[in-house]
C-alpha cells in the first residue's frame, strides 16, 4: 500500500491519500523561460529533497543543517515544510520547523503606512533581527541550539511567550515562509515554490492581493527562482513540477 499527496479543492489544501498499486507517473517535461521542468508527485519530490538534505554538509561547519523554504502563501510552504519533517524525521533526524509567520513586527509597525502597504510587507512585516537573534543565532558553530519557535502573536498582538526547543547536534531545521530569500540568512539548502504571476494572482486571497507588488519586486530584486537551490512549479497544487537537475547543485541561501 502506497501513499501519497493529493489536492482536496480550491483551498489548496494537501491531503494523505492511500492507493493500492503503483501507477508509474507520465514523464512531462516542459519549458519555461529557458528552464526546463519535469512533473514529479509531491511524494518523489519530498523523498529528494530528504535525500538531498541528508548528503548536504553545511557551510560554516556547524553541526546543524538549515533548510529555507520559500514561498508565497498562495505556494503553501508550511505543507511541503511538513512533509519533508516528516520525511527527515522517518530518516532519523531531529527536525524543528520554524514559520516566519511566527515572527511579524507588532501592529504598529506593520500598519504604520496603512494596513495595505506592500512596501512594508515587503521591507518591514517579518522581524528578520529576531529570525537572526533567536533561530539562526543559537545554530552557529559552538551555539547552544535552543531555537525560540516563535515570537510574536498576531492575533493577539503579544509576544508568544512560547519556550525554547532544543535541536541537538545533527538535527536540522525548516525555516518556511514568503520572500526568505535574499537576505543573507546562512541557510545550507533553499526550496522555492514558484507561481507564476497569473497563478499567483488566481490563488491569491483576495483581502490579500494587495501584497502581490510585494511579489513582483521580489521577482526583480531577488529572483528566487534563480537564486533557490531547488525550484518546484506549484501553478496546479496537483502537480508541481521541478527544475530539471534540481537535484544536482549546492547548498546555498541566496
Amino acid at each position: 500500500m502506497q501513499e501519497r499527496w493529493h489536492h482536496s479543492g480550491p483551498g489548496g489544501r494537501l491531503r494523505l491519500r492511500a492507493r493500492s498499486r503503483f501507477r508509474p507517473e507520465r514523464s512531462a517535461t516542459a519549458h519555461h523561460g529557458g528552464v526546463r521542468f519535469e512533473a514529479i508527485t509531491w511524494e518523489r519530490l519530498t523523498d529528494a529533497l530528504a535525500e538531498r538534505a541528508m548528503e548536504t554538509k553545511t557551510a560554516d561547519g556547524g553541526p546543524w543543517l538549515r533548510i529555507g523554504i520559500d514561498g508565497a502563501p498562495a505556494a503553501r510552504p508550511d505543507a511541503l515544510a511538513r512533509l519533508l519533517a516528516d520525511a527527515l524525521r522517518l530518516r532519523g533526524r531531529s527536525v524543528l520547523a520554524v514559520s516566519t509567520e511566527g515572527f511579524l513586527r507588532p501592529a504598529s509597525l506593520r500598519f504604520e503606512y496603512g494596513h495595505q502597504d506592500a512596501y512594508t510587507y515587503y521591507d518591514g512585516w517579518f522581524d528578520t533581527g529576531a529570525l537572526w537573534r533567536e533561530v539562526f543565532g543559537p545554530l552557529e558553530p559552538g551555539g547552544t541550539g535552543r531555537v525560540l519557535p516563535d515570537l510574536w502573536d498576531p492575533a493577539r498582538d503579544r509576544a508568544t511567550r512560547s519556550p525554547y526547543q532544543a535541536l541537538p547536534e545533527g538535527g536540522v531545521l525548516l525555516v518556511h515562509g514568503p520572500l526568505l530569500l535574499g537576505r543573507w540568512f546562512p541557510l545550507d539548502l533553499t526550496v522555492h515554490l514558484r507561481l507564476s504571476p497569473s497563478a499567483l494572482r488566481r490563488r491569491t486571497d483576495e483581502d490579500a492581493r494587495w501584497t502581490l507588488p510585494a511579489f513582483e519586486r521580489y521577482e526583480a530584486e531577488v529572483r528566487p527562482a534563480e537564486t533557490a537551490d531547488v525550484v518546484v512549479r506549484v501553478d496546479d497544487p496537483r502537480h508541481p513540477a521541478w527544475q530539471v537537475g534540481a537535484a544536482g547543485g549546492g547548498g546555498g541561501s541566496g
